[in-house]
C-alpha cells in the first residue's frame, strides 16, 4: 500500500484530536519511590560543579565531564559521537545519563535500556532497537485551529429514550453556553459527536473548555477562577479566557517519531485487512513507513509547523552486545534523525566482544570506542555515601538518628551503597514495629542479620560449600 504525506497529516490530526480529551484524576494515596527519583540534573551552578546538588553528591569529575557534553550538545557539536559511562557497580552511572537527560530540558525524551533487552524480545534486534532508538526522538508539532473557547456558563442537554433499548436514554439535543472576559455565546452542539464527550468528560458550570471546530474533540483545560470555591480541587484553577469565544488558536502537541510509525502502520494495516482480507498480524514496522513518516516530520520542520527534540538513549550493561549490534548502532549514530546516545558499563580489563573471539576494552569494538567519549566514575568515599544516604532517607521519607546514619555509611563503606540503601525500608519497618518512627543503629542491625551482602553471601557460600550441589 502506498503511503503519502496527505495520508499522515491525517494521522497526525487524529493523533491531536485523540490527545485533546483529558481527565483530570486524584492523586491515589499510594506512592511508588524511583531509584533515581531524585536526580533533578547535574548539579552545576554557574559552571561550577557543586559536591551535592540536584540530586546528586560526589562525582565532581564526571558530572563536570557531563556537563561539557551536555554544552557541545546545545552548540550542536556531538553530531555523530556517543557516550561511554565506566565504572564499578554503584557509582552512579544511570544516574549520570539521566543527570543529562535533565539538564537538556524538561520535555527530553529519556529511554532506558538493558543490552539484554535486545536478546529478548520477539522481534528481531534491530527492530527493537529502531524502536528505542526513535522513540528516544521527539516531535514537537505546532498547529493553527479554528475552536470555541470559554468558562461553560450553562449547560442544558435534552435526552431521549435509546432506539434499541427502553430502558436506556440518549442525548437528543444540546446547548451550551461559553463565555470570556470580553464575549459570551450561546451553542446548539450535536448531541453525538460533541454532547457524549462533554457527559464523559464530566463538563460542568464553570469548567474552561475548548472545542475543536474542525474534528468536534472537547478538551478540558481546568476550572474557571471566580466559580464556587472549595478545599480540594479535582481540576486544577485557571485564568478565564480573554477576547472571542471563536478564535484561532495555537495547539502545540509532543509527539515521538515511533508514535508515529506505530499509528501510521495500524491505518496502514487497517486499510490492507479491509481490501485483502485479515491476515497474520506484522510483527516489524515496514522501512516504507518509517521513510515516510521522516519525510513528513522533516517537511514539517522546514515550513517551520515542528521541531525536532532529540533526546537520549541509555543503554547499561552494554559490554552483552554483540558485533552486529555494535555495527548497527555505528551505522545509526551517523544518521540525522538519531538521539543522543549514552552507554554504560561495569566490565572492566579487556573482554571478549560477544558474538567474536576478538579481545577490546570494555568488550567494546575499537572502531566504537573511537567514536565515544567515555567517562568514569569511582567508589564514593565515607562523605558522599553519608550525604546520598541522608539523600534518600528524606527521597523515602525515612527518619535516622545519628547512630544509624554512621552504621549505614560503615556498611555502604565497606560493603556497597546500594546494600545500605536497601536496608532503609526494612529498617523503617522494625522501626515501626518497636514503637519508634526514627530509625535506629538497632533496627540496622537487627535488619542486617536478615538480608546478606554480595561479600556475605559470597562467604556463606564458602563456608557451606560441601552442602550446596554441584
Amino acid at each position: 500500500m502506498g503511503i503519502t504525506l496527505k495520508g499522515l497529516k491525517a494521522v497526525l490530526t487524529s493523533l491531536i484530536a485523540m490527545s485533546q480529551i483529558k481527565i483530570e484524576e486524584v492523586k491515589p494515596t499510594f506512592e511508588r519511590v524511583g531509584l533515581h527519583s531524585h536526580i533533578k540534573g547535574l548539579g552545576v551552578r554557574d559552571g561550577k560543579v557543586q559536591f551535592s546538588a540536584d540530586g546528586f553528591v560526589g562525582q565532581v569529575e564526571a558530572r563536570e565531564a557531563a556537563y561539557y557534553v551536555v554544552k557541545m550538545i546545545r552548540a550542536g557539536k556531538f553530531g555523530g559521537k556517543g557516550v561511554l559511562i565506566v565504572g564499578p557497580p554503584g557509582t552512579g552511572k544511570t544516574a549520570l545519563a539521566i543527570g543529562i537527560a535533565r539538564e537538556l530540558g524538561p520535555d527530553t525524551p529519556f529511554v532506558q535500556i538493558s543490552a539484554a533487552e535486545v536478546y529478548s524480545m520477539e522481534v528481531k534486534k534491530t527492530e527493537f532497537l529502531t524502536r528505542a532508538l526513535r522513540s528516544a526522538i521527539g516531535v514537537r508539532i505546532r498547529e493553527w485551529r479554528r475552536v470555541y473557547e470559554g468558562v461553560v456558563k450553562s449547560l442544558d442537554i435534552q435526552y431521549g429514550r435509546h432506539p434499541y433499548n427502553p430502558y436506556a436514554q440518549i442525548p437528543r439535543s444540546a446547548t451550551i453556553t461559553l463565555a470570556t472576559k470580553d464575549e459570551e455565546k450561546r451553542l446548539r452542539v450535536p448531541p453525538a459527536e460533541i454532547a457524549e464527550q462533554l457527559i464523559e468528560l464530566g463538563v460542568e458550570e464553570g469548567d474552561v473548555i475548548w472545542i475543536d471546530e474542525e474534528t468536534g474533540r472537547v478538551f478540558v483545560q481546568g476550572k474557571g477562577e471566580g466559580g464556587e470555591t472549595y478545599d480540594i480541587y479535582v481540576k486544577k484553577k485557571i485564568e478565564v479566557p480573554k477576547g472571542p469565544v471563536y478564535k484561532e488558536k495555537e495547539i502545540t502537541r509532543f509527539f515521538t517519531l515511533n508514535d508515529l510509525d506505530i499509528y501510521q502502520a495500524r491505518q496502514q494495516g487497517l486499510l490492507s485487512a479491509m481490501i485483502f482480507g485479515f491476515a497474520a498480524e506484522e510483527r516489524e514496522i515496514p522501512n516504507e513507513v518509517r521513510k515516510a513518516v521522516d519525510e513528513f516530520v522533516m517537511k514539517l520542520i522546514n515550513d517551520g509547523k515542528g521541531e525536532l527534540v532529540p533526546g537520549v538513549l541509555f543503554i547499561d550493561d552494554v559490554h552483552m552486545l554483540d558485533i552486529e549490534t555494535w555495527a548497527y548502532l555505528s551505522r545509526a549514530m551517523e544518521s540525522e534523525l538519531s538521539p543522543i546516545l549514552i552507554l554504560a558499563t561495569n566490565r572492566g580489563g579487556i573482554t571478549k566482544i560477544r558474538g567474536t573471539d576478538v579481545e577490546s576494552p570494555h568488550g567494546v569494538p575499537l572502531d566504537m570506542l573511537d567514536r565515544l567519549i567515555i567517562i568514569r566514575t569511582k567508589p564514593y568515599t565515607a562523605d558522599e555515601v553519608r550525604e546520598i544516604i541522608k539523600i534518600r532517607a528524606k527521597e523515602e521519607k525515612v527518619s535516622l538518628s545519628n547512630d544509624a546514619l554512621e552504621e549505614l555509611t560503615k556498611i555502604g563503606t565497606e560493603e556497597s551503597l546500594r546494600y545500605a540503601i536497601q536496608l532503609l525500608a526494612p529498617a523503617q519497618l522494625r522501626a515501626q514495629e518497636a514503637g519508634h518512627n526514627e530509625i535506629t543503629k538497632e533496627d540496622v542491625e537487627y535488619v542486617k542479620k536478615l538480608f546478606l551482602s554480595v561479600k556475605e553471601s559470597v562467604q556463606y557460600v564458602k563456608e557451606y560449600e560441601n552442602y550446596f550441589l554441584r
